[in-house]
């Protein structure tokens, strides 16, 4: 083995959450544009070409204008690594966008400064909060028109329950949007004047708001509202705390455009200063911890079909600990089984590139055909299983019938690959043929419809089932034995084999859990 350098290399490694339409595709762009992972960035809704965000590659994203998968990216500044998490918008996603949350160590939470916290950020942040994930908020279209800053952050403070500190200040919104003020270090951005209201650079260093430099730059009215407001803003809301961040009691707030290029770098450099290395990771029996020698990481999503010219199967795993080489074995926590990983790969986007290492915080790509899947753990040293990655009940069951049925195999073969990314999952009636697949919300069976005539060729038509929502059971032999003599209609296995109990509705479910105390019904199950 390969003597460890004295120091690791950092790494930051953040996901982006935020409710449809808030802009996050767009910051994602411009993150990667600033960080000189990409050379051009096109904006989302263009026109003519249509450009789509370089992390929007399926075809029903491109179609629909939204994410509906969680893509990787990996860029460097200033001698950090920045592995970006780009987590689905939609809600019906939720799912992924979890088990995507597992994978980092801090999140930026984009906010539309016309709509504020809208359902789905809230649900993101619970999620973020359950995990104690730090965040940094950014604002997002200040230069449009909006609501009041002290709104917003008002918001945040009392719908989040979290401490806010804004780092900066717009010096008027929408048509009287005049820039941004920095108030750590006293800095004006203005937009250029030429009509696009871009930044293009224009800094004006100054003292203080008394400053003449800031009274020639802004008109008397921006300024005469930019100290009132920041002097207001410094007296009622809490200053920044570093530790209090890390924490997740308190989130910096940054205000900005992505779409003209405010508060981006800004939002970079805090994620460079503020947000935390690589932290301890659960796991059964003891925590990872980022500075154990032994490599060890998790799968936290499968996606078939990057290339669709070559039927791929690529795993997403977090690297928690040690250091990864290029061609090194790591045994299947669970199966016993030894992968040698011969083509570890880097992401941005469609583009890849071979990771010959990886450190604590990486996120590398494995190819394989089947082998590995969400939950997995691999490590070369003492056994451990990373937790807290379960799988949920789904909210709406519907049947596949096949249009053509000789393509049998093909479909078993379509399903088995989204199952295992975690996008829907399967299961299997003890009593009758047709196989049931299950989701959380209505968008991913219309995913599922077009991937299976996309990536498969499989043409096949969802029907209602009798069932409307699904719990795994567990009890003793002859529980389990007594449940099934009157419930067999509704009993399933998934893919890993576990009993599932299929129901019409949640009152039935209610209802049936009731009369079998000794049943356990649970709406989540973590992998064995």
């Amino acid at each position: 083995m390969d003597a460890r350098p004295s120091t690791r290399p950092d790494r930051r490694t953040f996901a982006i959450i935020s409710h449809p339409d808030a802009g996050k595709t767009t910051l994602t762009e411009k993150l990667l544009l600033f960080g000189g992972a990409i050379h051009a960035a096109g904006e989302v809704k263009a026109r003519g070409a249509a450009r789509r965000a370089r992390s929007d590659w399926m075809k029903i994203e491109q179609q629909r204008g939204i994410s509906v998968t969680s893509s990787v990216m990996t860029f460097e500044r200033d001698g950090l690594t920045f592995n970006l998490l780009d987590t689905p918008g939609h809600e019906d996603f939720s799912e992924d966008t979890y088990r995507t949350l597992t994978a980092v160590d801090s999140a930026v939470m984009v906010i539309d400064a016309a709509r504020g916290i809208e359902a789905q950020t809230r649900k993101l942040f619970e999620v973020c909060r359950l995990r104690s994930v730090p965040i940094i908020t950014f604002i997002n279209k200040v230069d449009r028109e909006g609501r009041e800053p002290f709104s917003l952050l008002d918001e945040i403070a009392d719908q989040l329950a979290l401490d806010v500190a804004p780092m900066n200040w717009p010096v008027g919104m929408g048509g009287m949007f005049e820039g941004l003020y920095d108030l750590e270090g006293q800095r004006l951005m203005r937009p250029a004047a030429d009509g696009t209201a871009a930044f293009e650079g224009d800094v004006t260093a100054v003292s203080g708001l008394d400053d003449p430099r800031l009274a020639a730059a802004i008109s008397a009215d921006a300024l005469a509202r930019l100290t009132e407001e920041t002097e207001l803003a410094g007296a009622g809301y809490a200053a920044f705390d570093a530790e209090a961040y890390r924490h997740g009691d308190l989130t910096p707030v940054y205000f900005g455009s992505a779409l003209k290029d405010f508060g981006v770098a800004e939002l970079i450099d805090a994620l460079a200063r503020f947000a935390p290395s690589p932290r301890p990771q659960p796991a059964d029996p003891a925590p990872v911890s980022p500075d154990d020698q032994a490599v060890t990481g998790f799968i936290f999503k499968v996606q078939a079909n990057m290339n669709p010219m070559h039927r791929d199967r690529v795993a997403f795993m977090r690297l928690c600990s040690g250091r990864f080489r290029r061609g090194m074995k790591l045994t299947q926590v669970g199966t016993g089984k030894a992968i040698s990983v011969h083509s570890p790969i880097l992401f941005f986007a469609r583009e890849r590139e071979t990771a010959e290492e990886a450190w604590p915080g990486d996120i590398i790509g494995i190819p394989n055909h089947g082998t590995l899947r969400v939950g997995d753990t691999l490590t070369d040293g003492a056994p451990r299983v990373i937790t807290g990655l379960p799988n949920f009940a789904p909210e709406l069951l519907r049947r596949v019938a096949l249009k053509d049925p000789t393509k049998t195999k093909q479909l078993r073969k379509a399903l088995d690959d989204l199952a295992e990314e975690g996008i829907i999952q399967v299961f299997y009636p003890e009593i009758g043929s047709q196989w049931v697949v299950g989701v959380v919300g209505q968008l991913q069976l219309e995913v599922l419809v077009s991937r299976l005539e996309v990536e498969y060729k499989v043409d096949a038509r969802l029907e209602a089932s009798p069932w409307d929502t699904a719990r795994w059971i567990a009890g003793s032999e002859a529980d389990l034995k007594s449940f099934a003599e009157f419930h067999r209609g509704g009993l399933a296995r998934d893919r890993d084999d576990a009993l599932v109990f299929m129901a019409k509705d949640a009152w039935e479910v209610n209802y049936v859990a009731g009369r079998y105390p000794a049943i356990r019904f649970s709406a989540t199950r973590e992998r064995a």
